[in-house]
Formats: structure tokens, sequence, C-alpha cells
């Protein structure tokens, strides 16, 4: 610790509940006490905030993991089932939680479906200062009941998954908040991972929750599809990796909508009508092609 501590010291350097503010990338050193620890972020000074989650998904054990893994306390672990706390609990050096009482945490974040985020912050229970998110994009801050006061929403625009390992550095984080403090320690927390922090309201973030959907979700479909037809030629999704990679690449470069190309933008109605016929192994695959060529047509206003 002192030969690390001489290394750093022609740094601004400050301990306890401080951090380590340079312009070197991030680096963790274990803790001065219980009380403190030292932290080098390349942007943000990183109060040492606790942090409890409820949920143990895909959202919750990556941010939960890549909090710890930057210095944060992770406290305690709450989620549907015990197995899910305790194994996420595990992972972070916390406690599971198993009835929605929560006390001495700073921060407790809502990482659940959607659709149960209402009745987990109506059962909640928790320190009258204690700050409140959840990290829906389809949600806004009418969403918390009346006792909890200190409120946000904490939304990173990705798509999480098993066993992937992410940048946030590259992930954008968007906030909404109850209160200017709040916002100041969100802020502080999305940035301290490395994400890019927007503040937007509840309809921007909504219609960005929306984008997404097109962009990952529907394009996963399309994915599938693809790959369904070409094992039906004897090939897998890998012998379309390079129209995929180009076709992503050109769009950002271009523009989306500068970027098409295919039967549907040249109104080629004899190929379009051969695929249709090509896909007869699949009525589902037809009517999703019949549809997404009369939309790229009007669009293009290719149409008769």
């Amino acid at each position: 610790m002192a030969d690390l501590q001489h290394k750093l010291s022609k740094y601004s350097i400050s301990k306890g509940e401080g951090v380590i503010d340079t312009p070197f990338l991030f680096y963790s050193i274990p803790p001065v006490n219980s009380n403190s620890f030292l932290y080098i972020s390349e942007k943000f000074q990183v109060e040492q905030y606790r942090i409890s989650f409820i949920g143990a998904g895909r959202v919750a054990g990556a941010l939960a993991k890549e909090l710890y893994n930057r210095g944060f306390i992770i406290r305690e672990v709450a989620s549907k089932t015990g197995s899910g706390a305790r194994n996420l609990a595990d992972l972070c050096n916390a406690s599971p939680n198993y009835d929605l009482a929560f006390t001495g945490a700073d921060i407790i974040v809502v990482a659940v479906p959607d659709d149960a985020v209402k009745g987990v912050l109506k059962q909640l229970r928790c320190d009258e200062d204690t700050i409140v998110v959840h990290t829906t994009g389809s949600l806004g801050l009418d969403i918390f009941p009346a006792h909890l006061r200190r409120t946000g929403v904490f939304y990173p625009l990705q798509t999480f998954s098993e066993g992937r390992c992410l940048e946030f550095s590259k992930i954008p984080f968007f906030l909404e908040t109850s209160d200017p403090s709040v916002s100041a320690v969100l802020k502080n927390m999305a940035g301290s991972i490395g994400g890019e922090v927007h503040f937007i309201d509840a309809r921007s973030r909504s219609l960005l929750h929306a984008a997404a959907v097109f962009v990952s979700n529907f394009n996963n479909y399309m994915l599938t599809a693809g790959k369904k037809i070409a094992s039906e030629a004897g090939f897998g999704l890998e012998i379309l990796q390079p129209l995929i990679n180009e076709t992503i690449q050109k769009a950002f470069e271009k523009g989306p909508e500068f970027s098409q190309t295919g039967p549907a933008i040249r109104n080629d109605k004899g190929t379009i009508e051969k695929h249709i016929d090509l896909l007869s192994f699949s009525p589902d695959l037809q009517n999703l092609y019949r549809e997404v060529t009369k939309s790229l047509m009007s669009f293009y206003k290719k149409g008769d």
C-alpha cells in the first residue's frame, strides 16, 4: 500500500469519503479502513455510496457487478427468487434481502421487469433520505409512491445478456430525478462507471426506448428470420455476417435512409414475387416479407 501511495503521490489524491481525481484511467485501491476507500476516475469524483438492488436478473447483475468492481459498496440484493438474490449478493460481497425492507443504503436500484416496478415500489421500505431509482426506459417518476421522496430514473440504453462482458464506457445513461441533489448523485454514479450521461424527460426516454426496440429487438428478429432462410440453402448465419457488418457500418457513415438497396427500393416486382414463392415453407416469413416490403416501398414511394 505504501509503495502504491508513493507512486501516486505526484497526483492530486484525497481519501476518506473522497477520491483520487487524476487524468489517469480507473484504478482501485483496497480500503484504508471500513469507512473509506481510494478511487481514481478519469472524469468523476466518486463518493462511497452504499447501494442495494432489487432484482437479480440481467440488468441488475450487470450494474451491480460493474459498480462493485469500480469500488462501490453493494449492501443488499433482493429478488423474486431467494436463490437469485443470494447468487448476486455472493458475487458483490453483499447480503441477500428477503422482505424489501432496507436500512443503511444511500441508493436502492430497482431493476425488475417493467410490469413489476409499481408493485415492488409499493412494498419497498427504506430510510427517509435513501434515493430510490428504477432502470426502465418506459416508466417515469410518476410511478413512485408518495412515501418515497428522493427518486429517479437510471436507464442504461443497452441490451443485457448473461455471459456478455460490456464496455460500460460506451453505454449512455438517461436520467430523470426528483430534485437537484438526486441529479448530482446519479450523474456521479453513472459517470463513475464510464457512461455518457443525459438528463431527459419521460416522453423522450420512452421514445428512445421504442427506438431501441426497433434497432435491437426487431433487428434480432430479422436476423433470426435471415438465419432460418439461409439454413434452407444449407448455410449458417455466419455466411451473412459480411453483409450484416457492411449494412451497419454504412448506415452510420451515410445514414440508414440513404443506404437502402434491394428489390423493394428498385420496385422489382418480379424478384419480390419470386422471393415470396421461395418462402412457401413458412407462411409467417412470407407475410413478414410482404409487410416489410410494402412499408419500404411506401417509404421510398416505389408503389404503383
